[in-house]
């Protein structure tokens, strides 16, 4: 029951915090809203959360905007506190997730597969 508690805060969690960027909250200039926010585990005391942010733009954008997240996660956790009814929010710590860029970049190479055999 509890790994299912986790895992639900940390679907919730992902959520909220993409409502966040999008919605233009974070008034951090290095958060972009092209950041997405891929997956968030929780620890079983619920006081951190290890948030994965992935995007499409370059690596170092990605890193910036990680960056700007980590700078206002203070900011983000009081909102999460005043969205959230849980007892205890978690600290957040921001971490780089490549599986987008890394998607794009396979398909960008086969793309170039299938046009350099016409």
């Amino acid at each position: 029951m509890s790994e299912y508690r986790t895992e639900r805060v940390g679907r919730l969690i992902q959520e909220k915090i993409g409502g966040l960027i999008v919605g233009g909250k974070i008034k951090d200039p290095r958060v972009h809203p092209f950041l997405s926010i891929t997956r968030v585990s929780v620890s079983r005391d619920f006081a951190w959360a290890e948030v994965y942010v992935s995007s499409c733009k370059p690596k170092e954008n990605l890193l910036k905007g990680i960056a700007g997240l980590q700078s206002a996660a203070g900011f983000i956790q009081s909102q999460l506190a005043g969205q959230m009814h849980i007892r205890q929010t978690p600290r957040l710590r921001f971490h780089e997730d490549p599986g987008i860029r890394e998607g794009f970049a396979l398909i960008q190479k086969i793309e170039n597969l299938s046009s350099g055999e016409d």
